[in-house]
């Protein structure tokens, strides 16, 4: 086989490197974005199925929420929001214990 600037620079492939359609996709877009209402799959038990074999026999130990880590991820927006959410909750938690004691 050439080399891949031979392929490249052949006329009948140089379009290759111009048509979008063969690009390859950026790290950011590769994993489909999952908003807060189904964060829930990555921690619930119903989502979680451990692996022995994998679907050719060998064996392996991993669990299926790892796949999903590989496939999914929590939306950027959702997880700010969710963030934030967790610090206004520690600080309502902060005020309430400072006001028990009176």
């Amino acid at each position: 086989m050439g080399s891949q600037e031979e392929i490249l620079n052949d006329g009948r492939f140089s379009r290759v490197t111009r048509d979008p359609r063969f690009w390859e996709m950026p790290e950011k877009d590769r994993k489909i974005k999952i908003d807060k209402r189904f964060r829930a799959m990555f921690h619930d038990k119903k989502f979680k199925l451990k692996c022995t074999v994998d679907k050719r026999g060998r064996p392996v130990n991993y669990t299926s929420v790892e796949n999903l880590r590989k496939f999914y991820a929590l939306s950027e927006s959702d997880s700010e929001l969710s963030e934030d959410d967790n610090e206004v909750h520690t600080e309502k938690k902060k005020k309430k214990k400072k006001a028990k004691p009176k």
